[in-house]
């Protein structure tokens, strides 16, 4: 009887074990946090802190809901000289094998740029070219509608055509490099267009724990102000951590 009892127990403890860690391993948030110094040259040349947040959230096989957002905030001699933030939240629904539908929302604000605030809500359709343990590839391209506030004017809104591309390639166990290209196109004017190109390295510190360098390039077709720098290029340094 005592055996019985005992095997049961046994027996229920593994069961449990397994349950734990099969609910850990289809953990549908995958999230990381970072922030540290970063040094700019454009419209101005200086040194500047990061806060950055980046949130994947998968419920199931076929959806997947994305968020993140990037803080470049720094003061020169005491007074501030850069001012930018960037937020994108994104819906993925899975077609099939390599494609799938999208919905995003773009938010923009560059004070050194004049851009008071940018919103552009757009939806499309993406491919993921490459997917495998080390590689991923995707490519996509959407329309939708741009809201851009600028200072002593009035909101410009227009129809908005978008393009990005991102590659995730592991380069170790512990290295992971990642290059993202977009563009945002303004139909009322095509001329107008935002671009950014970034470039990062992600080395692992531990398993929670990584150090991430990454450059990032911002170019405005048509900056409002004869004064204004139409490229910007960002090296950002920063320790993030993730689940």
């Amino acid at each position: 009887m005592i055996v019985r009892v005992f095997l049961g127990f046994c027996i229920a403890i593994m069961t449990f074990a397994a349950a734990e860690a099969q609910e850990a391993a289809r953990n549908p948030w995958k999230y990381n946090v970072g922030g540290g110094l970063s040094f700019t040259q454009g419209n101005k040349d200086t040194s500047t802190y990061n806060a950055s947040y980046n949130v994947t959230y998968s419920p199931g096989p076929r959806r997947t809901f994305k968020s993140d957002a990037l803080l470049l905030r720094g003061k020169t001699n005491g007074e501030l000289s850069h001012d930018r933030f960037g937020l994108n939240l994104r819906e993925e629904v899975r077609i099939g094998e390599h494609m799938f539908v999208f919905g995003q929302n773009q938010y923009l604000r560059d004070r050194f740029k004049r851009i008071q605030y940018l919103v552009a809500p757009t939806a499309g359709l993406g491919l993921t070219a490459v997917a495998t343990e080390a590689t991923t590839l995707t490519f996509d391209a959407g329309a939708g509608g741009v809201w851009e506030k600028n200072p002593y004017v009035d909101v410009r809104a227009s129809g908005a055509l978008t393009f990005s591309q991102k590659l995730t390639q592991a380069i170790s166990g512990s290295t992971t490099l990642t290059q993202s290209l977009s563009g945002l196109w303004k139909t009322e004017d095509m001329a107008d267009a935002i671009y950014q190109a970034g470039i990062a390295v992600t080395l692992g510190i531990n398993a929670r724990v990584q150090f991430k360098i990454e450059a990032l390039d911002t170019y405005n077709t048509k900056p409002t102000g004869t004064m204004i720098r139409k490229n910007d290029v960002s090296t950002v340094f920063a320790i993030v951590i993730k689940n």
